[in-house]
């Protein structure tokens, strides 16, 4: 038996050297970010920042509005199938910009006659809250 207890040593010896590695990163994975937030207060910065924005800014709405405003006033697309597809992206956009201005706007509700009409008045009303939808005209440009 006196034999024996070294190679059990060896085996466990062995063994812990192959199996710590894997420990240590299974619990450097699993409780790393709850001790980080314990020693460095990242929940406490979380909480002093504020509710993050949730989706695209106003800004890049109007700008996506603008250009497919521009492709729904210039010359009418090739197919009826990208005709619709483009005004209800346009619509889309419209009633983007609407939940992000806090507009009101009948366009959703509005049944597929009365869409145009709709769409005017969404327009009229994003216009009224200060949003240019053409683009300032900015004169030709310098040579």
């Amino acid at each position: 038996m006196a034999g024996d207890r070294p190679l059990l040593l060896g085996v466990l010896t062995y063994l812990g050297i192959a199996v710590a590695p894997t420990l240590f990163l299974w619990a450097a994975v699993r409780l790393g970010p709850a001790l980080f937030d314990l020693l460095v207060g990242a929940a406490s910065l979380r909480r002093r920042r504020g509710p993050q924005p949730v989706g695209p800014s106003l800004e890049s709405l109007v700008a996506d509005l603008r250009r497919l405003r521009a492709e729904v006033r210039g010359p009418g697309p090739p197919t009826q199938v990208r005709r619709v597809a483009l005004l209800a992206a346009y619509d889309d956009v419209l009633l983007d910009v609407c939940r992000a201005a806090d507009v009101g706007s009948s366009l959703a509700e509005a049944p597929p006659g009365e869409r145009p009409y709709a769409r005017l008045l969404t327009e009229a009303a994003i216009e009224e809250a200060g949003i240019a939808l053409d683009p300032p005209y900015e004169g030709p440009a310098a040579a």
